[in-house]
């Protein structure tokens, strides 16, 4: 092992997410800064990517870097590098223990302890962006304080005529939503449980079917668009840009983008609390890569995400252009970004969840097969009145349980 980056040339293999260029400007920024390392870039949708982690990082061409954000069984199953080698030769053990805890696995294969195997590339915060024209027409003159608020905009927005909810569900987008009013109205103590797969946790709770009851009178009501369970990504993201849409519950990775292309007109805020004045909790977490077991160039892929964590056009870029917290070292300063821009209400937003609030992790995180075979079916089944709310968490918990038990 070492930290020093070699000068003979080098070409990394990432396995990326569709969508999320993210990574790519990155690469193009350490490529300019050294030229000896170039970077040969595949992508997959994020259903698909999780699906095929496994078998990509088990073949003997596994890529050097990886976007995967369920590292619980690639660990146990020894696909991935431990990386606490590099945490001692760069000094990562001096970054905030929030930025890694949900990247450690422990020796019991549970997620919030143990050995590092994964670092984030970006440390997201998710909450609602809302189209501030909309917003004004209904007599929205500030963001809603609870959730009972949220609605009333929401009702508000369909009485004028106006989309309440610019939502994609082709690969179960309405997860956002759903675990957004989970986090508020359940423990999200025990929401992160069952997530890090801690003996005995349970998503087959009264909450759970309170959030689920709120997303299928949402359905009944007409806030999802009538094609939710067919819309992807970017159309969603073309429909809210283009001004279709009151609210959209998304992550601070797009800030950026419509910072640019919606200027003045977008704005974010939290999910609101049941009750106002409860703490805030957000859905969050890093962005996570692992490095394959596999890796041929495992060196040099620890030193480039050093550098993505402590290099200061690498954190520019990863604030003005993905929208996220840069993450690493605490004594590190923030890019500067226009007080009155969208990438600085999503920072106030993470600011405040680290400052007085909980951060949760997605619920699509708990298992490797957990978002495309259980999240994705269960919540198109509710949004188009094929099954009861009642019966969505159950169905999470018995996936769930199997997956675990396979």
């Amino acid at each position: 092992m070492t930290t020093e980056l070699g000068e003979e040339p080098v070409t990394l293999e990432l396995y990326l997410e569709t969508g999320f260029p993210l990574v790519e400007e990155l690469s193009k920024e350490f490529t300019e800064q050294y030229p000896q390392v170039s970077f040969d870039i595949r992508s997959d949708q994020f259903a698909a990517l999780t699906e095929n982690a496994p078998r990509v990082m088990a073949s003997n061409d596994a890529p050097d870097l990886i976007r995967l954000p369920t590292i619980v069984d690639s660990a146990r199953d020894g696909l991935l590098l431990n990386l606490d080698p590099y945490v001692d030769a760069y000094g990562w053990d001096e970054f905030p223990e929030s930025q890694l805890e949900q990247m450690r696995v422990g020796e019991d294969g549970t997620r919030g302890s143990g050995s590092l195997y994964a670092l984030g590339v970006g440390y997201s915060v998710t909450g609602v962006y809302y189209n501030k024209e909309i917003a004004a027409r209904i007599g929205m003159d500030e963001p809603p304080a609870t959730i009972d608020e949220l609605e009333q905009a929401m009702a508000d927005a369909k009485a004028a005529g106006e989309q309440p909810i610019m939502q994609f569900n082709d690969i179960g987008g309405v997860a956002f939503p759903y675990q957004a009013l989970l986090n508020q109205m359940g423990d999200p103590g025990a929401i992160a449980d069952w997530i890090f797969q801690k003996p005995g946790a349970s998503i087959d709770t009264e909450a759970a079917v309170e959030a689920a009851t709120h997303v299928g009178r949402w359905a009944e009501q007409g806030y999802f668009p009538a094609d939710a369970n067919s819309l992807d990504y970017t159309t969603m993201m073309g429909r809210f840009t283009e001004g279709t849409g009151l609210f959209m519950f998304n992550g601070d990775w797009e800030s950026a983008n419509l910072d640019e292309s919606m200027g003045a007109d977008v704005g974010f805020f939290l999910m609101p609390p049941v009750e106002e004045g409860n703490a805030p909790v957000a859905m969050g977490a890093p962005n996570t890569y692992a490095v394959p077991a596999k890796s041929d160039h495992r060196d040099e892929v620890a030193f480039f995400l050093d550098w993505i964590h402590t290099n200061e056009e690498a954190r520019d870029i990863l604030v003005n252009q993905g929208g996220a917290a840069p993450g690493g070292p605490a004594s590190l300063p923030l890019p500067e970004v226009p007080d009155d821009s969208l990438v600085s209400q999503t920072l106030q937003g993470a600011q405040t969840i680290g400052e007085s609030g909980v951060l949760v992790d997605f619920m699509a995180n708990a298992t490797s097969g957990i978002y495309a075979g259980s999240i994705r079916p269960e919540l198109q089944r509710l949004l188009d009145g094929r099954t009861e709310p009642e019966a969505v968490p159950a169905a999470l918990q018995q996936a769930y349980e199997e997956e675990l038990d396979s």
